[in-house]
């Protein structure tokens, strides 16, 4: 399932509400850091040249929509797509223009980020996310191995022990996203639940101290389809001792 446009929705998103969403990658295919084997816009691939929005197409497309639409329609202006956004070089400057326009046009709604991490290490892009409400940043394994198979990232000597410095930059002020699921890759078992798994990742939870913790299940139709769902009462299971200790968790099951 790819974007078509910059600016999709609003829709009814099960973790975020009424949101506007936006795409700042290529319309025509996914450009992403990591292939993750459950992402709904399937597999990457290879694009020789590819075709970003410029800025002032971003702030364009996006005034043109909430000037169309009443100021408390939207809970959430929501940054996803086809793909990474903050691979976009101009991905600061955007998220001022998105600060911008959303104080004029919509002032209640929330600026979210939804982002697989791995481009942190730069000072433009952690300023950037510093001016959302909401930096809904992935982490699906706190193990590498588990990481490697279920996110396949581009760059092949990501570590998890990488993301976890990069998140600790903003001092737990952001929420904490993982995936869990289940299935098999390339003869490879794939499941994020298993006893060992969480316990490094209840671990690296209490190291990074998000603000809130949202886990989540696959929705929608995955790429790799051995995938499987896990079970509502699994969540709420996974969810229980993070809340024992007062964390925010938001379970989308």
């Amino acid at each position: 399932m790819l974007f078509d446009s910059i600016v999709y929705g609003p829709i009814h998103s099960r973790r975020l509400g009424v949101s506007l969403g936006m795409n700042l990658m290529p319309t025509k295919a996914k450009l992403c850091t990591f292939d993750c084997v459950y992402c709904e816009c399937g597999w990457n691939q290879p694009i020789s040249h590819p075709v970003l929005p410029t800025r002032e197409q971003v702030r364009e497309a996006l005034a043109s929509r909430l000037i169309a639409l009443s100021p408390n329609s939207l809970d959430v202006i929501t940054f996803s797509g086809n793909g990474e956004p903050t691979l976009h070089p101009e991905f600061l400057g955007i998220i001022q223009d998105t600060c911008d326009l959303r104080d004029r046009y919509c002032p209640h709604a929330k600026i979210s980020v939804l982002s697989n991490s791995t481009q942190l290490g730069r000072q433009d892009v952690i300023e950037a996310l510093r001016l959302c409400d909401n930096r809904i940043l992935k982490l699906d394994s706190a193990i590498n191995s588990t990481m490697q198979l279920i996110d396949k990232p581009v760059n092949p000597h990501l570590t998890v022990e990488q993301i976890a410095q990069w998140l600790s930059l903003f001092d737990g002020d952001f929420t904490l996203q993982t995936c869990f699921l289940r299935g098999e890759y390339s003869g490879q078992l794939i499941d994020n639940t298993t006893p060992e798994e969480l316990s490094a990742w209840y671990t690296m939870v209490d190291r990074l101290h998000p603000k809130q913790v949202m886990i989540y299940v696959i929705d929608r139709a995955t790429p790799l389809e051995t995938l499987s769902k896990v079970p509502a009462s699994e969540m709420d299971a996974i969810a229980a001792p993070m809340r024992a200790k007062g964390i925010d968790v938001i379970v989308c099951a």
